[in-house]
Formats: structure tokens, sequence, C-alpha cells
């Protein structure tokens, strides 16, 4: 949510501020501005789109300093008074933000009494006004003493008249990345605002600021004493951010699940003892006998498939295993046990309800490894280890191949977990010969998308849809109904089959479609019978299920996925699932990369 730009060096900013807003689009926002110093400090900000900023941007906009940003708004409504960057009284200071101040009430309250005039609704103005109040000497003691003053999360960037040869930083809570270039540098709140000038970046921890001018970067604690934090170079293609020929990034990282499942499971399989090999755990084969119990927290798509982990944990490795909200973890002031392995899944690494919960565990002493996607992420630099899933960039705010390869994650680390217990080494090898199977599989599944489309226009007509699953079926139905509500915006709701009976069957009805999974196991007959007694009510029926089921004597559309491992299935079931709803969100004419009032990094809580 949100994003940061910023820009010191010998070119002009706003044209590199604009690219980069634009490249942040996928975060999600409502408006957008930019603030450059020149002869002066000027502010340009627009409700809308970037492009909307763009088009009204004065021509003479001059200034080789420049911050930019892109809000969703939390505080006061999307205007663009509201809009990001925020001034002090004189003008003098701009302040871009990603976060919440918790006491922003309090603190417009206070400088109101003061005198102050505050131009908007939101809590970020108060930030520009408490460093312009101050009467430090330097830049940098001016943001320390006005972050101090504030409780909250924040990642900033602050330009101030005065000195016109820096940008000064911070973190707590909301990403921040530092660009190193040729006499020139860069600053961002997402590594794909940076791609196209460097792949040379430095990430700030929580409670770190930076000054950043044209040569180089300096870091420190929000008590100014020094830190040292090397730059690093990052192993992306700047082209993994563009969507190319396809019309959407949604559909184009669909398509790449294939490839992307086969980087995750590369040099991870060792078929001679039919096992995974994950060093990133950091743990040696006693330290993983003595786990008890695994705890996965997520958020969104990432809870639903760490559902799906917990269930091929407990079936593979025996251990006593389940998924909770992240957001709600820490909430309840959890039980952390020594001998629980807690496992934090977020595509971005940012997710700041999964980063809290990350803090909360670690906290009170327990163990905590990721399944991130981000190589340098809040998340992965907190955890105690982890299994990096080299998805390659996700755009599209709806997660497709992250989702894949999470899935894959949580399968190699069912596998170790395992084969350290009672899974004996023929029923490993079966495991490793399903996971090298599932990259044709899976593009199998694609291959069908002409068919799938024809299903998917249909039910982009109702109003209101179910998905219904069993065991392993159900956190597929989730992640089925999440996917076409969040880019369909179709009222989508996921119950357990066999729960239908206890209330949901009230509403089936010839305008409620059921999209029912059904792979081949031990509850197929159940879930058939199930189809009967919707079918019964004439409900309509699409079925996503394996090929040797009968469905005969029920009038249902058939989608037929590729047999796997039977703790695999899910993975396969679910793709038929994204492709419905990316072709309803088509059909409806929907922005399908940007999906409204959603955002790809939710990094306020």
């Amino acid at each position: 949510m949100c994003g940061i730009v910023g820009y010191i060096g010998t070119q002009q900013a706003a044209p590199l501020l604009l690219e980069g807003l634009t490249r942040l689009e996928h975060r999600g926002y409502d408006s957008a501005g930019v603030a450059v110093l020149g002869s002066g400090l000027r502010v340009a900000k627009k409700a809308g789109r970037v492009r909307d900023l763009s088009a009204e941007l004065p021509k003479r906009f001059s200034g080789k300093v420049g911050i930019g940003h892109t809000r969703w708004a939390t505080h006061g409504p999307a205007n663009d008074v509201n809009a990001h960057p925020h001034v002090d009284a004189t003008g003098d200071v701009a302040v871009v933000h990603n976060g919440i101040i918790d006491n922003a009430a309090a603190l417009r309250e206070r400088l109101t009494d003061e005198g102050v005039e505050l131009a908007s609704d939101t809590d970020t103005e108060v930030l520009a006004h408490l460093i312009a109040r101050s009467t430090a000497d330097t830049l940098e003691e001016r943001v320390a003493e006005a972050l101090a003053a504030i409780e909250g999360t924040y990642g900033v960037a602050v330009l101030h008249a005065d000195f016109p040869d820096r940008i000064v930083v911070a973190r707590n809570g909301s990403p921040l990345i530092i660009g190193v270039g040729e006499k020139e540098m860069h600053v961002a709140s997402d590594l794909g605002a940076l791609v196209r000038y460097t792949t040379t970046v430095a990430h700030l921890d929580d409670g770190e600021m930076a000054t950043v001018t044209a040569t180089g970067f300096t870091t420190y604690r929000q008590d100014l004493t020094q830190v040292q934090r090397a730059a690093t170079e990052v192993d992306v293609d700047p082209a993994s951010y563009d969507a190319g020929e396809h019309e959407s990034f949604m559909r184009k990282e669909m398509l790449e699940q294939p490839a992307a499942a086969e980087r995750v499971l590369r040099g991870r399989l060792d078929e001679r003892f039919g096992t995974a090999h994950l060093g990133g755990l950091n743990m040696d084969a006693r330290e993983t006998r003595e786990i008890r119990r695994v705890k996965i927290l997520g958020c969104g798509s990432a809870y639903y498939v760490g559902q799906m982990g917990a269930s091929l944990i407990e079936e593979l490795a025996r251990i006593p295993a389940d998924a909770e909200a992240a957001s709600e973890f820490r909430y309840r002031n959890p039980i952390i046990e020594h001998d629980t392995l807690y496992v934090a899944v977020s595509q971005s690494g940012e997710t700041i309800d999964t980063l809290l919960a990350v803090q909360e565990i670690r906290r009170k002493g327990g163990r905590v490894v990721g399944l991130v996607n981000v190589v340098g992420s809040a998340i992965a630099r907190e955890c105690d280890g982890g299994i990096y899933l080299h998805a390659g960039p996700e755009v599209a705010v709806a997660s497709t191949k992250a989702l894949t390869n999470m899935f894959l994650g949580f399968a190699l680390l069912a596998l170790q977990l395992g084969r350290v217990r009672d899974l004996s080494i023929s029923e490993g090898k079966r495991l490793i010969e399903a996971l090298i199977a599932l990259p044709a599989q899976l593009q199998e599944v694609l291959d069908g998308e002409d068919r799938l489309a024809e299903i998917a226009t249909g039910l982009a007509q109702a109003e209101s849809l179910f998905f219904v699953g069993r065991v392993r079926g159900f956190p597929v139905a989730r992640e089925g109904a999440q996917k076409f509500k969040e880019i369909s915006y179709r009222h989508a709701e996921a119950y357990q089959t066999s729960e239908l009976k206890h209330g949901p069957l009230a509403l089936i009805s010839p305008e409620v479609p059921t999209v029912a999974i059904v792979p081949e196991d031990e509850l197929t007959d159940r879930n058939v019978g199930a189809l009967h007694e919707i079918a019964a009510r004439r409900g309509p029926l699409v079925v996503v299920t394996h090929p040797d089921v009968d469905l005969r004597g029920l009038d249902v559309q058939r989608i037929d996925v590729p047999r796997s491992a039977r703790e695999l299935d899910p993975i396969l079931l679910t793709i038929p699932l994204q492709l419905l709803a990316f072709h309803a969100a088509q059909v409806l004419g929907h922005d399908i990369d940007k999906p409204r009032n959603l955002a790809k990094s939710v990094t306020v809580e």
C-alpha cells in the first residue's frame, strides 16, 4: 500500500519520479504527488492516477533532487489536498510517508494549540510541521526529533529547502530501499521502482535512518549513532517488471507458473534419499526431530495456502500443524512453545501483520522461519531461516505464481520434516517423482484456458457464488473465492462441502452457482452426494475434478485436472480457479492488475 520514490543526482528528478511512481501502481493507490528541489521547493499532487498527475505537471518543474508518493487513503478521503507530499506552513519542508501515525490526533491538537493551521485531514502532515518547528542544526536532527514524537509505523522521505544536497529517510515497519547509482542515488519502498536504474541496493532496518546524497548514503539509528549498512547486488531482471506482450501482469504471471515451479524445486530434491534439502532453514536433523508442532501464519492467499501447507505437514511428517491469520495472532497473547516451528508466509516479505507476528514470536523466544519471495525483505531478515520462493517478481495484486511456489515450499518442508521422522524412503521418492512431474501438469491445466474462459463468462453474470470443498479441497475453495471476489467484484463465499446442509443450502438457487472442488480421494462419494443436493435445488454447478470421477446423472460444467500425488493435488485444483477469476473479471471490464481498494503489499494494519 502506498509507494515512495526519491532521486538525487545529475538528472532532472521529475521524469524519474513519475516513472518510478508508475512502476509502483500495483501496490494500490488513489492519489499521487511529487516534490522537487531546484530554485526552491515545488510540489505537485493530484487525486487519481499517476498519468493524471503527469498531465497536469507544470512544464517548468525543474530540480535534481525530489521525492514522490502514491497514496492509499487512511486518514481523510482521496483528494488533491490529502495527497502526498505534505509541506509545512512556510513551504520549506516536504514529506512523503507510508504507514500510520497512531497518535496523529493528539499531535494535530497540539500543533493547532500552537497556532499551526493544518491544511489536510492526514496523519502525515504533522511530520512536516514537527520537522519545520525543530530548532536543531541539521536536517537529520530535526527528522529524528520529529520521529521521536510519533507513535506508529512509517517509511518516510524528507526534503528541506535549507538542505538541498540531501534526502533524509527513515523506516519503522514500512519498507525503504536505497538504490546506488553512478553519481546518483535512488530511494523507493519497492524494488520495482529501482531496477531500471540500479540493482545495487541497501535495505533499512526498523528504527534506522539514512542521509542520501548524490555520491552515497550514511545510515544511523534514530539516536544518530552510525550503523554500517552495505549495499548488495540483487539478482533480478528488470524485464521481469514489464508485462511484455501480455495484456496484464496477472495473465503473464499465471502463464509463468510452470517455469516458476521448476525454479523453486531446482537443487532442493534429493532423489537418492527421497528427501528435500532446505539449508536455508538453518536446522540440522537433530533440531528438526525436536519439532513437535508447526504453526503457519499468513494473510489472505498466504493464509489459505498455509492451510494447504498444514495439511501437507500433517500427512507427510505426522506433526500437528495448523494455519492462522497473522493479523489476529499477536492480539490474543499467544503461547509460544519452544518445540513449535513457526512459519511466516508472505510474497513481499513486508506484510505488516505477518511481520509483527514474527516479531512477537521472536520476543518470546520462538523459532520462526519464512516463506518469502523477496530477498532482503523485512520478514526474511527477521526470521531465523527460511525458504526463498524464487517465483520472480509478482506485480499483479492477485497472487498466482507466488502462491503456487508457496505451496511447493510447504511440500519441500513437509518432505524434509517427514524424512527425519517416519516417512519411508519409498514414500519420499514417490513425492519427489510427483514434484518433478508437476511443472508439466501445471502447463497442461493452463493449456485448457479457452474452455475455462467460456465457463467464466457464465459465472461473471452471477451476483453471488459459492465455492465448496472438503479437507484438502476446502483451502482450495477459500483461495478460489478470494480470487473471484478480489478481481471480479462478485460476492463469492467458501464453505466446507459438509457444512452446506448446516445453513448455506438455504441460499442455493438457479441464480447462485457453486464451484465445487471434487478430487478423486477417500471423500469422492460424499462430495458427489453433495453435488446431487445442490442440483436438486436447481443450483448451477461447476466442478473441478479428476478425470476418473464419475459425475453421471449430474448436469455440470466439468473441469478436469491431471492427477498428482494425493498430497499435491490441491495446487493443480487451484490453477483453474485463477483462470476462472481472471476471465470473469475480463468479461466484466475490470482493471485486473489493480483491483479497487486493494494493494499488493499491505504495509499498514
